[in-house]
């Protein structure tokens, strides 16, 4: 029991820091897939965190195609690097380095759970109407734009509501829910 009560604090702050400094880097990662505007306050906040840690790995990781796959690398090892130390602090019964193949299923439900927010805070904006120039706002319409657009070609507003975030949301949990357990699965996963 002690063991638990001195445990979970330090779980609590690597799930926290952890967490947090990667969706910063998935976040950036994704911005520039949908090509949003770096000039946007927002934008450059997440440049300026990340980058001491993306420079110098992009000097290794160049980029593919528009992507920046040193920031998609950097995830998957900060989310491997978290999960080992979980692995070690909890205790459990699993080989450290198992950490680089769990960190895939991981990784690949934090994008997804990235739109999920993201289109569901962009609905909630859209009940206030709010100001279209505005650096969230803008920021979030070009980073769910990819995914919100083919969905709004085929369903059309019913009576001036529009039904495709959520059809999107609903396909989003979905691939969730088929994609990521049998990923777990196949990395054997104990977390």
């Amino acid at each position: 029991m002690s063991g638990s009560y001195l445990t979970d604090p330090f779980v609590f702050l690597i799930q926290t820091l952890f967490g947090l400094y990667i969706a910063l880097v998935a976040i950036r990662f994704l911005l520039q897939w949908a090509r949003a505007d770096f000039y946007n306050p927002i934008s450059q906040f997440v440049v300026k965190v990340t980058s001491p840690i993306l420079r110098p790995l992009r000097q290794v990781i160049p980029g593919y195609a528009g992507m920046d796959l040193a920031a998609l690398v950097l995830a998957w090892l900060l989310k491997s690097v978290e999960l080992a130390l979980l692995v070690l602090l909890l205790g459990l019964n699993a080989p450290v380095l198992g950490a680089l193949g769990w960190a895939v299923p991981a990784v690949i439900e934090l994008f997804i759970n990235i739109f999920l927010f993201a289109i569901l805070i962009r609905v909630i904006l859209s009940w206030v109407n709010p100001d279209p120039y505005n650096p969230a706002v803008s920021l979030l319409t070009r980073l769910t734009d990819p995914l919100m657009r083919p969905a709004q070609r085929v369903i059309q507003p019913i009576g001036g509501l529009d039904l495709s975030p959520m059809v999107v949301m609903i396909a989003l949990v979905l691939l969730e829910m088929i994609l990521i357990p049998p990923l777990k699965w196949l990395v054997g996963s104990p977390l």
